[in-house]
């Protein structure tokens, strides 16, 4: 322990007066000198090199689309030309190394599985949407050949996902809603639907250009603005949506479809309201459906390790709906509405109407973020397990591409999705090859088997929906963990949830993301400040809060804030100097050094403040730091910093930092800012005996 040359320390806490000058000089430093001398930022650099001190431009930067437009030239060369194929073209680079013997029939099994699952869901999602179920189909066709072709993620299964399907089936409605008359003829319907499929593909076009603009921009890092509990939340409000949104196609009712806020509630009211109307036959087929695809789903997911390949319940269900509503006429006998037929062939390309282009990418920037949230996220839990990376803003360029060209196929909005992707890696699949093998399935519909479906029930297509939703209804049961390890995630989760399924999806996602946001801003602004006390025998300064067996030095004040230093803390590290150093009205109310301020206590001569936990400041925080400067030269304390990491440190020299203390007060670390700090009280302070306490 350390301790002064008069007097031996006889407790945990000791303080001696004596009355001469020479008695001073047996304060010693924590660190000491057969060690080394204290290192200040300045000597650190002298002795190790490093990076030099970053100097003030003359002028702004340029932003990074415009230095990489400078360079544009240097990718006219044959290697520059390459190395751009090779990072916009995945194929290039994983193909050369495929294994063809060990990968191939994996890829091509587990392609097939998903393709047959794309049938079914493709059409059923397409009713969420609002459009023909084949369109259902050309989504599952189109997208995932493209992002075979530019996509990163090796086990991700792109195509209709239910989320999308209901949030762009919300827009259809709204921008192509049916006429309150009803009973519209045969050509009134044809162009009824001819519009809403214009109109949805009206939004992918949308989406897929503000997601090439975050690609030009390199805005891939936006993913992380929405936190897992929020997607989670997200996607299990919507799956309750879904369930809601197919109650009338499960009762046999012809309900007009309820739009924007409380939705749901309406939409449940009017089916309690007419439930008096729904056609038992589609409810006979719908609870029959139910219970074959429920258990079927259960069995997939308990057995996984043992079956060499997922039970494909929906195609089973299809086939003997299909088969049943044929050979008993429930169509014309019971008025079982069916999905009719499915035309063969491609649609023509058309250029999707823009006539309201404000109006459509607005509606179209909550569909873009949730599908790069969503794909990014999948496509990262499937890359660390399988020891691979991806890069987030390739694929805002494959999922942009890929809703970009699909909708000129009049294709509604896409994106990777929870069962197909999870299907997929079951079934064996190892590389973008097996999207290959499921268009293959899907394309042999279009072009051969369509017919066969003529006589499938939509309330079949409705079961479809809701048993999918499995996975999404299931993560509700992590909110027990997630409040056991943090209870903000938890009403975040919470929040985005009851906001998602009392408003709707969009709204839902904005209150979440802002919710999240602020609960950042919040821990920020609610971190304490740490005084720090030596730990004995040590050259550890720790919290004096841990434990009573750290000393202290009288006069010397040792304070670490470990929070960001911006605009919205600002107040709070003023407030928390004032507090601790005993600056302005507030120290007369607070104590100091962290403890109750005592009669007869030594005043604070020197501080030093450790900057290790500011990762950076703006404006407004080093304006504070200069003035808290200001005001401890005035107060007589000599302020000393440590930690402080190059960006804050250019951040404070530009707020005139420099001006008011000189580079000797800053210092590499805590320890060499302690040591100074107590030479300084050796050759400054008054004539009393100072011991570590």
């Amino acid at each position: 322990m350390l301790q002064g040359t008069k007097g031996k320390m006889s407790g945990p806490l000791a303080s001696e007066t004596c009355s001469g000058r020479e008695e001073v000089s047996g304060l010693q430093s924590p660190l000491s000198s057969r060690f080394r001398e204290p290192l200040t930022h300045a000597r650190f650099q002298e002795l190790f090199g490093g990076a030099e001190e970053p100097e003030l431009p003359a002028e702004p930067c340029l932003p990074r689309l415009c230095r990489l437009w400078r360079r544009r030239p240097c990718f006219c060369s044959g290697p520059g030309a390459w190395r751009v194929l090779l990072a916009r073209l995945p194929p290039l680079r994983w193909l050369p190394h495929y294994r063809w013997r060990a990968w191939l029939l994996g890829d091509a099994v587990a392609g097939v599985t998903v393709g047959v699952v794309h049938v079914p869901q493709g059409m059923a999602f397409a009713l969420l949407t609002s459009v023909p179920p084949v369109f259902g189909l050309y989504t599952s066709f189109f997208p995932v050949l493209i992002y075979s072709l530019l996509g990163t993620g090796r086990h991700l299964s792109t195509g209709t996902f239910a989320v999308l399907s209901l949030m762009t089936g919300s827009v259809v409605e709204r921008l192509v809603p049916e006429p309150l008359a009803g009973n519209l003829s045969g050509t009134e319907r044809e162009q009824l639907e001819a519009q809403r499929v214009g109109a949805a593909a009206s939004v992918a076009f949308g989406s897929g250009v503000l997601m090439l603009a975050m690609f030009v921009l390199q805005l891939g890092a936006l993913s992380t603005f929405l936190s897992e509990p929020v997607v989670k939340a997200l996607t299990s409000g919507a799956a309750l949506h879904v369930l809601v949104s197919q109650l009338p196609s499960l009762l046999g009712l012809s309900l007009p479809r309820q739009i924007g806020c409380f939705s749901l509630f309406k939409t449940l009211a009017a089916v309690l309201s007419a439930l008096t109307q729904s056609n038992p036959a589609e409810l006979t087929i719908s609870a029959l459906s139910l219970a074959l695809l429920v258990p079927v789903k259960e069995l997939n997911v308990r057995f996984r390790d043992r079956l060499p390949t997922p039970i494909p319940g929906e195609v089973v269900m299809v086939l003997l709906a299909s088969v049943l509503c044929f050979a008993s006429s429930l169509d014309t006998r019971y008025n079982v509405q069916v999905v009719g037929l499915l035309p063969g062939g491609f649609p023509q390309a058309l250029f999707p109407t823009l006539d309201d282009l404000p109006r459509i990418l607005a509606d179209s920037l909550p569909i873009a973020l949730v599908t790069f949230a969503v794909s990014t996220s999948l496509a990262s839990i499937y890359a660390d397990k399988y020891s691979y990376t991806i890069d987030p803003n390739q694929e805002l360029l494959a999922h942009g591409v890929s809703n970009l060209i699909s909708s000129l196929f009049s294709c509604f909005p896409n994106s990777a999705t929870l069962a197909t992707t999870s299907l997929l890696a079951d079934a064996g699949g190892n590389t973008q090859l097996a999207g290959l093998f499921s268009c293959i399935v899907v394309l042999s519909v279009l072009l051969w088997l369509g017919p066969f479906f003529y006589y499938l029930p939509k309330a079949v297509l409705a079961c479809i929906n809701i048993s999918s939703m499995r996975q999404m209804f299931f993560q509700m049961q992590e909110l027990p963990q997630l409040w056991h390890i943090s209870r903000v995630d938890f009403a975040v989760w919470m929040v985005t949830w009851v906001a998602v399924v009392t408003l709707n999806v969009d709204l839902g996602l904005a209150v979440g993301v802002v919710v999240s946001m602020m609960t950042v801003v919040c821990r920020t602004q609610r971190v304490q400040c740490l005084a720090l006390g030596l730990a004995e025998g040590t050259e550890l300064y720790r919290p004096l809060r841990e434990s009573h067996k750290l000393l202290q030095a009288p006069g010397l004040c040792i304070l670490s804030y470990p929070t960001p230093l911006y605009f919205a803390t600002r107040e709070q590290f003023r407030y928390t100097m004032e507090w601790h150093l005993g600056l302005g009205e507030r120290s007369k109310l607070s104590p100091k050094l962290g403890s109750p301020l005592e009669k007869g206590a030594e005043p604070i001569r020197v501080a030093v403040l450790d900057f290790s936990g500011i990762t950076f400041a703006d404006a407004a925080g080093a304006r504070e730091v200069v003035q808290l400067t200001r005001r401890c030269q005035d107060a007589g304390i000599y302020l000393l910093l440590a930690q402080c990491n190059a960006l804050v440190l250019e951040t404070l020299t530009r707020a005139g930092l420099l001006d008011r203390m000189n580079r000797e007060q800053l210092f590499v670390s805590v320890q060499d800012a302690a040591a100074h700090g107590l030479e300084r009280l050796k050759t400054t302070g008054p004539k009393i005996c100072t011991v570590w306490v």
